[in-house]
């Protein structure tokens, strides 16, 4: 009986055993991730499914030899017979991308902005000594692998010059070059769209199964998780609250907490009445960047963002602009706050915006406001939360009281604490950050806030308070929203109409529940479709 036991044991690619990481400190030490235990089996994916400071990206960065000093792992975890928890710095690079290799949540972060994609995938095959010719088929294989069209026309592109959903597949490639036996796929689609999220998951599923990989899949929602995982660890704060294959864990949840994670009510948007004014009427509105080519950088050709399209927004209704990356949604948002050049008429309160000047529209951008996605990169890091939110009110003539007393008012609108204010960003989870960055933008009291994506990062809890934040404050102020997503459950909770783009030009436009109850395009139900869990 003890050989058969060996030999299942031998079939684990990866052992992981009592897995406890802690942060040392002289008081008390205090437990980050406790007794983590888990098997994982060629061909297999298992997730890793929590909240916010759960622990779960942290538990495999340990794997890796990734966390910092301060951190202290105790454990064991197999790989082939060998623990890698007891491996130092030398030995790790020998597994880190030969034999597990990472995929992370951001990749315009993950992926060196100063190099070519030829360089992000080759690097660690040129330094096998690999010749360039094999090297530069090989990156070809693996991006034609990962799905992305005329893979030779990316070769010298730099990030930035890249969608969100292909900057995600070449850092799979870059994962993928040294043929790795196991993937850590930490959080690897929420920026991306649904279509896209369906399109990279489907495709780590095939090369999983065609290169006789595992993958550790971790994230925050369960609704991916249900269909590309075999088995599932919830982790709440640190602990393991259940375990187990996916039918069971999806079917019959023990844990209260599962439930609450599998809930995903946002509850609906507010009726809106008939008679409201105008705030914001656009007129044929398109935006075309210039393609500059030869040494004198002469435009050559123009690239179609967003074609002419027509909108109106009344006074505290909320639109739903819906689409994959690419679409022209971004695009259309920085052209409404005059953030880049459009053509076309933006007529808000009467205004068109794109009859002014820069100094005559300064005056105005206190009534619109724009919230991006990642308020990481909004927020300075340098300021405090009360610096931050104060800086648009330090042009008006306010006093030193006043001021003090609409930040405070803004903070307790966006349910935070009012002695945040003192804290800066890095100090706050990416919820608490996204909540300063609608204080900043409520605190002007605009009449429209243009919100890019506010949510796609959060995990569902805070995207669920969020929703609620954002749908009562727009009936206390009768704010207007255009707000832009791709998950299409926060749409539907938030909007009473949701426009859809596709290609630069819109494909539909309706009031959100005729939307879902009968799609006019075949690419709306598509979406429809990979929304609906």
């Amino acid at each position: 009986m003890h050989s058969t036991h060996d030999a299942t044991d031998l079939q684990a690619l990866l052992s992981v055993e009592d897995l406890q990481i802690s942060v040392e400190s002289s008081t008390s030490p205090q437990v980050l991730v406790e007794d983590l235990n888990f098997k994982l089996f060629t061909g297999k994916t298992l997730a890793i499914v929590g909240e916010s400071g759960s622990g779960k990206s942290i538990s495999s960065l340990a794997l890796l030899g990734l966390l910092p000093d301060n951190l202290k792992v105790q454990g064991q975890a197999y790989l082939h017979g060998q623990d890698v928890l007891q491996l130092n710095q030398t030995q790790l690079r020998q597994i880190r991308g030969q034999k597990i290799a990472m995929i992370f949540q951001e990749p315009m972060t993950a992926l060196n902005p100063l190099h070519r994609v030829e360089k992000i995938i080759g690097e660690p095959l040129l330094l096998q000594g690999q010749s360039k010719e094999k090297v530069r088929k090989k990156i070809i294989d693996l991006l034609h692998d990962v799905g992305i069209s005329e893979p030779e026309d990316k070769l010298r592109r730099y990030p930035h010059e890249l969608s969100g959903g292909q900057r995600q597949r070449v850092m799979i490639a870059a994962a993928l070059a040294l043929d790795p036996e196991i993937i850590i796929a930490d959080e690897p689609t929420t920026a991306l769209d649904v279509t896209i999220q369906t399109q990279v998951l489907n495709l780590l599923q095939l090369l999983i199964q065609n290169r006789n990989m595992a993958m550790i899949l971790i994230s925050h929602d369960l609704n991916l998780v249900k269909r590309y995982a075999d088995d599932v660890i919830v982790m709440n704060q640190g602990k393991v609250e259940e375990q187990g294959d996916v039918k069971t864990i999806f079917t019959q949840a023990k844990a209260a907490y599962t439930q609450h994670l599998l809930n995903h009510d946002f509850g609906e948007a507010y009726p809106l009445n008939n008679d409201l004014k105008e705030v914001l009427k656009l007129h044929h509105l398109a935006v075309k960047f210039p393609i500059k080519k030869g040494l004198l950088n002469r435009i050559h050709d123009y690239f179609v963002a967003v074609e002419p399209l027509d909108l109106t927004v009344h006074q505290g209704e909320s639109i739903g602009i819906v689409g994959e990356s690419g679409s022209g949604k971004t695009s259309m948002a920085l052209a409404i706050a005059r953030l880049i050049e459009s053509d076309g008429k933006i007529v808000l309160m009467g205004k068109d915006l794109n009859q002014l000047n820069e100094r005559k529209l300064r005056p105005l951008r206190t009534q619109f406001q724009m919230v991006f996605q990642d308020p990481f990169s909004s927020l300075n890091p340098r300021m405090t939360v009360e610096q931050i939110i104060g800086e648009g009110l330090a042009l008006q003539k306010i006093s030193a009281s006043d001021l003090n007393e609409r930040i405070e008012q803004a903070l307790l609108k966006v349910d935070l604490p009012i002695n945040f204010k003192h804290r800066y960003p890095h100090e706050l989870s990416g919820g608490q950050r996204q909540r300063i960055a609608l204080a900043r933008a409520l605190v002007l009291r605009p009449k429209l806030i243009i919100l890019d994506e506010p949510t796609s990062a959060l995990d569902r809890t805070t995207q669920r308070s969020i929703v609620k934040l954002l749908r009562q404050l727009q009936h206390e102020f009768q704010i207007s929203y255009v707000f832009i997503s791709h998950d299409l459950q926060v749409v539907k909770a938030l909007c009473q109409k949701v426009l859809v783009l596709r290609h630069a030009k819109v494909v539909e436009f309706q009031e959100t529940q005729d939307l879902f109850n009968s799609p006019q395009h075949s690419y709306t139900k598509k979406l429809i479709e990979a929304s609906q869990y």
